[in-house]
């Protein structure tokens, strides 16, 4: 058992990954409700031996805090270029022949309605799957139990994807509302 699983063992954290890994993907998390998602959804990864880089500010990424945030797998993103984050997340992917890209899709631990599309159209414009990752908080339970692979029929994709996620319970329940 490595340190990652000894800790979530130890908070009674249980890790589910059923799937076969494919070599690059999109991994969308929900819920995010709390900062401690950041850290139970590290901790799990890392306790089934995989990496996923997740996106941050690049300013965040000057030394010494950038040497720590890369080797977690920050990937800095750089608002003030002409091209849109999706595009240089769709960029990076090309990059890699192995590259997984962790992004909690309803861009806020608050309340909302409505889920920012980047992961969806990150997975499409690279032409990789999306992984399903849920973190609930009622069975103490980090997931990830499918790969999706998204069609022409947007609308029904995110229905799909929203269905996933109907009984997930994340740490402050009461902020996560799926989109109609």
């Amino acid at each position: 058992m490595n340190c990652s699983a000894w800790i979530l063992k130890l908070f009674g954290w249980k890790t589910v990954y059923s799937v076969v890994e494919p070599a690059k993907s999109v991994i969308c998390v929900a819920p995010h409700t709390s900062n401690w998602d950041f850290i139970i959804g590290k901790l799990s990864y890392w306790a089934v031996k995989k990496k996923a880089g997740f996106l941050m500010k690049k300013s965040w990424f000057v030394f010494p805090l950038g040497l720590v945030f890369k080797a977690m797998g920050g990937v800095p993103i750089d608002r003030s270029k002409r091209k849109s984050v999706t595009q240089q997340m769709i960029d990076e992917f090309s990059k890699h022949e192995r590259f997984h890209l962790a992004i909690t899709p309803e861009g806020t631990r608050k309340p909302t309605t409505e889920w920012k599309k980047g992961f969806y159209y990150i997975a499409k414009g690279a032409g990789v799957p999306i992984q399903l990752a849920y973190l609930d908080y009622e069975k103490k339970e980090m997931g990830i139990t499918e790969v999706f692979y998204p069609t022409d029929n947007e609308e029904a994709d995110f229905q799909y994807i929203y269905s996933f996620y109907k009984d997930v319970k994340g740490r402050k329940p009461e902020n996560f509302i799926l989109p109609s």
